[in-house]
């Protein structure tokens, strides 16, 4: 029972990616982005950003959509394998994943003052890494049980 509800959470974090992957293009130059560009923005022109600026950060921000979509696509793969193979290897990808990604993703945020970046990515590891390390213990504890 706990492993359902652990893999379906998976799945849940799979789709939380994928939407935000499709949003991010979307939505990257609307005003419900723009005290998230205006906070980075100070940080890298001490201030209001020239409206080049601007523009080449909104398309950074929307090119990163289609890469969240990809991990997503990636993500649900890995997911797929360690939910129907019980693989503990599929759950491990992923929590080593998150581990290579974390730390330099919030260092990178907080030596730019992106702190809104920085607690997202603790928020992700926190949902996130728990979870696939008990799925990956526990599917390969039932694996070497069987092999026995």
């Amino acid at each position: 029972m706990k492993r359902t509800l652990l893999v379906r959470w998976m799945y849940i974090a799979v789709a939380a990616h994928l939407v935000v992957g499709v949003l991010l293009p979307l939505c990257a130059g609307m005003p419900l982005t723009d005290g998230y560009r205006r906070s980075i923005e100070a940080f890298f022109f001490g201030g209001e950003a020239s409206q080049a600026g601007r523009a080449l950060h909104v398309w950074w921000l929307a090119l990163f959509g289609p890469t969240v979509q990809a991990a997503a696509v990636w993500m649900a793969g890995l997911v797929v394998i360690g939910d129907q193979q019980k693989n503990a290897y599929a759950w491990l990808m992923l929590a080593l994943g998150l581990i290579v990604w974390a730390p330099q993703d919030m260092l990178i945020s907080a030596r730019a003052h992106c702190w809104t970046n920085v607690w997202l990515d603790l928020a992700a590891v926190t949902l996130m890494l728990p979870p696939l390390l008990w799925l990956c213990k526990t599917d390969l504890a039932n694996k070497n049980r069987k092999a026995t």
